[in-house]
């Protein structure tokens, strides 16, 4: 089950519904940047470098800029303007009716290196954060939705080339002019390939890599989880992390995250990704994109998951969530209280093995997907398909057991606020009042706490 909620572009601290909108529900170092020289600009003078920057005249005959010749019924040849350079080859001769098209030289030897067969494996993986047959199934499976056609112009962008344009982005974060640099493309079709790409995984991927589990495959999360931890009937481990965003032009006082500001000693505006996995640490469902001013208890309220579960899709099971979430009748969270008993102590322990299994999810998926941890170039409007991009593509690197490369480690850090009314439900208390009893006297409470 995945919830997409648009970023809205809300009024400072309000939070109605009607500000956003239920976007979708589903229940079933890499070679450096290729860059210019700076000195070939130093000697520039600032005349003669803003003009270099403009689009060549169409009598400038340079064959470096030459690319193709288009009929055009009421063009004339171009004069040429100036003397061939020596060692350059004489450009072919215009005819009547045709004009020539130009564009930028832009070299594409990052991006074939690491395209080639001989590439080796572990410097693939590095690169794209999962190996080349991982990298294989994605192009296979998105290749009729991203693959464009051959014009008279010019030959379409491969499939290879703009699936690993997307993949790039998501797993280092790097600005568009580097990724623009590294694949010999432009900046405005970067962003429009990274799009394309991440609408594609989410319309073909989603679907089937982002389920809710049945109620067999229910069943046997819940049997795994009881095994870790001694807690009966749990299905799932719930976790909210949160996104760095660049300060939005309306509504920048909804997005405002105080206690990371505080933290960084810097203003800090976020977004946030709720999450639900399973025992493989693998999410069966999210919700993203509400402010980050928002705490953990009233992103779980405005969840489609939370209102499917009040209307009974759980079936009394249980979703273990932290100390920021509120105890409910679907919702098993640790005691907040000061001066617990022993067996209060005990569930807290077992329970946060179960904790465990969510934040070591986030964990990996904001290691391997780098663009998670900085503020991205993307507009908060289309942010819930990127997001929404990077957590498919976590599920498959995990169903697929890619291995996470060693030297990503990454310290995970939410703040977990205790809601004001944190026990809303007496029988999801006295439930939890006899699970805690029974690991204790059953020998399972362990002795951490003594």
């Amino acid at each position: 089950m995945t919830t997409y909620h648009t970023p809205a572009l809300v009024p400072a601290a309000s939070f109605d519904d009607d500000d956003f909108s239920y976007y979708y529900s589903f229940f079933h170092d890499p070679a450096t940047a290729v860059l210019p020289d700076p000195q070939s600009h130093s000697a520039l003078p600032l005349a003669m470098e803003s003009t270099a920057k403009k689009r060549p005249r169409a009598d400038d005959l340079s064959p470096s800029r030459l690319v193709a010749l288009k009929p055009f019924a009421s063009s004339s040849p171009p004069h040429a303007a100036g003397e061939e350079p020596q060692d350059a080859p004489p450009p072919p001769p215009l005819q009547p009716g045709q004009r020539r098209l130009w564009v930028k030289d832009r070299s594409r030897d990052w991006w074939d290196r690491y395209n080639h067969p001989d590439l080796p494996e572990d410097e693939f993986r590095r690169a794209f954060r999962m190996s080349r047959a991982t990298f294989d199934f994605l192009c296979e499976e998105l290749g009729s939705a991203v693959a464009k056609e051959d014009t008279a112009l010019r030959a379409a962008i491969p499939v290879r080339q703009r699936v690993a344009v997307c993949v790039w982005r998501l797993a280092t974060g790097e600005p568009l002019r580097l990724v623009s640099r590294r694949f010999g493309l432009g900046i405005s079709t970067c962003h429009k390939l990274i799009l394309e790409v991440c609408t594609a995984i989410r319309n073909v991927l989603m679907p089937r890599s982002l389920l809710w589990p049945g109620p067999s495959d229910a069943a046997a999360a819940a049997a795994r989880f009881e095994g870790i931890s001694g807690i009966p009937n749990v299905m799932g481990a719930m976790y909210t992390t949160h996104i760095p965003i660049i300060a939005p032009k309306i509504g920048i006082a909804a997005y405002f995250n105080r206690r990371h500001t505080e933290r960084k000693q810097k203003a800090s505006y976020t977004v946030t990704i709720q999450g639900v996995v399973d025992p493989d640490g693998v999410f069966t469902d999210v919700c993203i994109g509400w402010p980050g001013s928002m705490p953990d208890d009233q992103v779980l309220e405005k969840s489609a998951l939370y209102q499917r579960a009040n209307s009974g899709l759980l079936n009394h099971q249980w979703i273990v969530g932290g100390a920021s979430y509120p105890l409910l009748d679907w919702v098993l969270v640790p005691y907040a209280q000061k001066n617990l008993t022993w067996a209060q102590h005990a569930f807290n322990e077992k329970i946060g093995e179960v904790q465990r299994v969510a934040k070591e999810a986030f964990t990996k998926l904001k290691a391997r997907w780098g663009c998670l941890q900085k503020r991205t170039e993307v507009k908060l409007q289309d942010l819930p398909v990127f997001l929404g991009a990077c957590c498919v593509l976590h599920n498959i690197c995990e169903m697929r057991k890619e291995e996470m490369v060693p030297e990503l480690r990454f310290e995970l850090v939410d703040d977990e606020m205790v809601p004001e009314n944190s026990l809303q439900s007496m029988s999801a208390m006295q439930a939890r009042d006899s699970i805690a009893h029974n690991l204790l006297h059953h020998g399972l409470g362990g002795t951490a706490f003594l």
